[in-house]
């Protein structure tokens, strides 16, 4: 059963590989939120320093309007992402479901290996047979 044992192992990886890939999508999300967060912060911080919020007055400080287009791009780059993320969700079940599949079809090989031998009658099993194999030095006619 090697090849069997090195699909599940090559079954394996893949559903290590998609589930690392669901943890970066999540941490860089993540990650863009608080970085949106932040600038929010600063934003409102500069507002407050010069008395201006509204971002069309001639004289809202620079600052402010960079960061908030820099906060509007991490926004909408965090919501691409949740679209990959649901993606590889949806990739990490069906590899998980694949190796289970392949988990359980060498659970039960090897329970039917266990539980099986030659047997002589029905239910009772025959002893094993050390040496050469029974049917070798027989010849074939052809």
């Amino acid at each position: 059963m090697k090849s069997r044992e090195s699909l599940i192992r090559l079954k394996r990886f893949q559903a290590e590989e998609k589930r690392r890939r669901v943890q970066q999508i999540e941490l860089m999300i993540a990650e863009f939120e608080r970085m949106a967060r932040d600038l929010e912060d600063q934003i409102k911080i500069e507002q407050e320093r010069s008395g201006i919020r509204d971002e069309s007055h001639f004289a809202y400080p620079t600052f402010a309007k960079a960061a908030s287009q820099r906060r509007d791009n991490l926004r909408a780059s965090a919501q691409e992402l949740q679209v990959q993320l649901e993606t590889a969700q949806d990739e990490l079940l069906a590899a998980t479901d694949e190796l289970r599949k392949h988990e359980l079809l060498a659970e039960r090989d090897q329970e039917r290996d266990r539980g099986a031998g030659p047997t002589d009658h029905v239910g009772e099993k025959e002893p094993a047979r050390r040496g050469r194999h029974p049917l070798a030095g027989e010849r074939r006619s052809v």
